[in-house]
């Protein structure tokens, strides 16, 4: 699989679009003046105990305050505001050890927010989810510094091995290494990337994180809460890091700027890929360029095709997201139950790759065309789970029900991406509805009355070319029949330009009449 990464930069914005095989698959967008991204660490005040939803309400600087839960407290939670209190208030200058720190007894999991956070005091945390709607950011004490191949988790010892690495030789191997060079105090994941990564690597990696630690030592020394701590790389740098390897051959920038720190981030992790960022010169936007505006424009709408002709509806409510597959005008075979197979193999591919665009969160219910066969509704469980198998966000898929009904849960990181691909209609404006043709008659010729009472003379009515034939139409015509009530002729003219119920009138200068 070849992936590409496309990245659009405007005044305000930054664009990133990834695609794999030439197929958008993610698209991402930052605001410049962003204030509240994935990862980023706040110095935050505890502000209101909620303890019938066993939670706080955390003030972090944006409107809304944040939403910390018992269950993201971290089992260190003790430890993260003794931290955090002999961070803000350290004299040193150059910050206490801590590899020295000594850590709190662990909270328990049935705990009370109120037996953790009473005396409201400030807390270091991490943003979980971004603001979304009228909601503040959700919050978390469970710190995480992800890198290439390490996630460090301060507060901790235990060096945990992905699962996605399944040989036993080489999990026994990793684990090895990150147990012996990483600091005390500092828990370590290691990351599926690492698998076959020597300790030269594994060291680098993790020593960049424990750097970043350290850092956040320093900005916290004085700081008074709310207040930005440190914050999560770009958008950019953030996918680079996650999704970087052997598989990408293409970063495109259209901003020398962005194209430089991008440059040097990969120079920094993985060299031998440097070359794979190039700079877009071409005049034309770097969107068009690759293919991905009119995937955008295609993607994005209520519904959305498929090349054999069958298409998705996608609706969203409050409670959940609903897709509905439908045959459309896809060529049936003569055995419907393979037909219906066919179309939903097709449909669970474009749907997991919907899911990814749009960052579709929360409860997702999807209804297949109907497959009486078990071994049928079996092949699409099992192809759904490996198309989304390259989706970053946790997800659990439910089996297909006797309705034909398949559940998905997804976690939404970021607020769904929402594209509009429609525009008002200028003639019903949006309400999908126009005067009538009777309605219409009447009114244009009450205007014609007033203007003829008015001592109009050789007057033209110029209307869209259906309505037109609408009022010529017959040997009596409604045409005929005004020449005679008004005993004067009378032209009606059309205007393809013209709305269907739009219309004018004019002398015989053919100078309009403005009513």
């Amino acid at each position: 699989m070849n992936k590409e990464l496309i990245i659009n930069t405007a005044p305000q914005s930054v664009e990133i679009a990834l695609l794999e095989d030439k197929k958008l698959v993610e698209l991402h967008h930052e605001q410049a003046d962003a204030s509240f991204s994935v990862g980023d660490l706040y110095l935050g005040k505890v502000k209101k105990l909620v303890p019938g939803m066993n939670a706080a309400f955390v003030e972090v600087g944006f409107e809304k305050d944040g939403f910390l839960h018992y269950t993201d407290l971290s089992p260190y939670a003790r430890s993260i505001l003794k931290f955090t209190q002999l961070a803000v208030n350290d004299k040193s200058e150059t910050g206490f050890d801590f590899s020295s720190f000594q850590n709190e007894p662990e909270i328990v999991k049935t705990g009370k927010i109120n037996e953790v956070l009473n005396g409201k005091p400030n807390i270091l945390v991490q943003i979980l989810k971004e603001p979304i709607a009228a909601k503040g950011p959700r919050l978390s004490c469970e710190i995480s510094l992800p890198g290439r191949f390490v996630v460090v988790t301060p507060f901790n010892d235990i060096v945990a091995v992905s699962r996605k690495i399944h040989s036993g030789e080489e999990r026994r191997r990793l684990h090895k290494i990150v147990e012996a060079i990483k600091p005390k105090n500092f828990g370590v994941i290691v990351r599926t990337a690492a698998e076959g990564k020597n300790t030269a690597e594994l060291h680098e990696d993790l020593q960049m994180l424990v750097d970043s630690w350290q850092t956040l030592q320093r900005n916290l020394k004085g700081a008074v809460a709310p207040a930005k701590i440190m914050s999560e790389q770009t958008k950019t740098t953030s996918i680079l890091r996650d999704l970087l390897n052997g598989d990408f051959n293409r970063i495109v920038v259209n901003d020398k700027n962005i194209y430089n720190d991008t440059r040097n981030y990969i120079q920094r992790i993985a060299p031998e890929k440097a070359d794979i960022v190039t700079l877009h010169h071409n005049g034309s936007p770097v969107f068009d360029s690759y293919g991905v505006t009119k995937q955008v424009k295609a993607a994005f709408g209520k519904t959305v095709n498929l090349a054999s002709g069958a298409y998705l509806i996608i609706e969203h409510t409050e409670a959940l997201h609903v897709i509905d597959v439908n045959s459309g005008y896809k060529s049936v075979s003569n055995n419907q139950e393979t037909n219906a197979l066919e179309t939903n193999m097709e449909a669970a591919e474009e749907i997991a790759r919907q899911l990814r665009l749009r960052d579709l969160g929360g409860i997702i219910v999807v209804d297949f065309i109907d497959m009486k066969h078990p071994d049928n509704k079996k092949a699409v469980m099992d192809a759904m789970e490996k198309f989304m198998a390259t989706d970053r966000a946790k997800h659990a898929i439910l089996s297909i029900s006797k309705f034909g009904l398949m559940q998905i849960t997804r976690q939404r990181m970021r607020p769904e991406v929402n594209i509009n691909t429609q525009e008002v209609c200028p003639t019903c404006n949006g309400t999908g509805k126009i005067t009538s043709t009777l309605i219409l008659e009447d009114e244009i010729e009450k205007n014609l009355n007033y203007l003829i009472m008015q001592q109009h003379k050789g007057l033209t009515v110029t209307v869209h070319p259906i309505m037109e034939a609408y009022l010529k139409r017959g040997w009596y015509s409604r045409r005929i029949k005004w020449c005679w009530k008004y005993k004067q002729n009378i032209r009606i003219k059309g205007n393809t330009n013209y709305h269907l119920t739009e219309y004018h009138f004019f002398d015989r200068n053919e100078e309009e009449i403005k009513i």
